[in-house]
Order: C-alpha cells, then structure tokens, then sequence
C-alpha cells in the first residue's frame, strides 16, 4: 500500500472495473488487472473487509419499475430542536418514492432524489406526503432536463 488511503494501483483498478461491472467474475478481473486469480480474490475479499466495497447491487431501470419520472428536492425546515428534526427524516426516509436522502451542510437543509411514475404522481407526493409535514418549510423542484453522467 503505498498512499494516505492505503490504496495502491492495483487496488484502485480493481475497483475501478468492479465499478462498472460488479458481476466480473474473478477469473476475469484477474486478467483485466494483470493477476493470477488467488491474489485478486484476496484483495477483493480484503477491501471488502476494509469496507473499501460496501456491497454489490443491481442497477434497476426505473421505466421498467412505473418510476420514469425523477424529480429533485431541495428542502429547507423550519425545525431546529432534535426531536422534530429526527422525526422529518425519520419520516421521508420510510417515503418508497425518496431514493436518495441528504442532510446538507448550508442552504439547503436537505437534498432529495425521488422517483415517481410521471407528473401527477409527483405532484400528488408533493401535496399529499412531503408539504405537508410540520417542519417543512421551502420545497424547491428540479427536473432533469438530460442526464449527463451517473454513478460514477
């Protein structure tokens, strides 16, 4: 290891290709990085028990799921005292529709990612389930006009 993260090259390529292909065989990763199959399988397993990888997951279509609409929240509370604070985020995390949640350093407070089915869906999350709740104060909306880059 040769860097402040205990990192070297080696490692950093491997999670480079597990990145973009977290279903690699070791075979395969093995020969993309220019090793034997034992010793890749044993940094793998060694970053995974670093928590360097965190876990595997599928990347879902979310057409395919009636979610194709994805819409970003900024959100601003008016809450300060602990207990309401936990109680909001404790609340749009349990929202199915809220795929990423954020607590932001400045303004705003928190950031969200959420995906609906389309417009009225949106709007019907928007009025039924995130104004309305007690410690909200400012929603901003902003929908994505072309994504550019994702995951990394």
């Amino acid at each position: 290891m040769s860097n402040e993260s205990g990192l070297d090259a080696l490692d950093r390529e491997i999670l480079f290709h597990l990145r973009r292909d977290g279903r690699l065989s070791n075979v395969d990763l093995a020969k993309r990085v220019g090793l034997t199959p034992p010793p890749c399988l044993r940094r793998v397993k060694r970053l995974e028990e670093n928590g360097v990888i965190s876990g595997y997951r599928a990347v879902i279509d979310p057409v395919a799921l009636g979610r194709g609409l994805e819409v970003l929240i900024d959100v601003e509370i008016y809450a300060q005292d602990r207990g309401t604070v936990e109680e909001f985020e404790t609340t749009v995390a349990s929202y199915e529709e809220v795929v990423e949640f954020r607590r932001m350093y400045g303004r705003p407070d928190y950031f969200l990612r959420v995906a609906v089915a389309d417009h009225a869906a949106y709007e019907a999350f928007l009025m039924n389930r995130l104004s309305g709740l007690p410690a909200v104060l400012r929603l901003e909306s902003h929908l994505t006009m072309k994504t550019i880059k994702e995951n990394g």
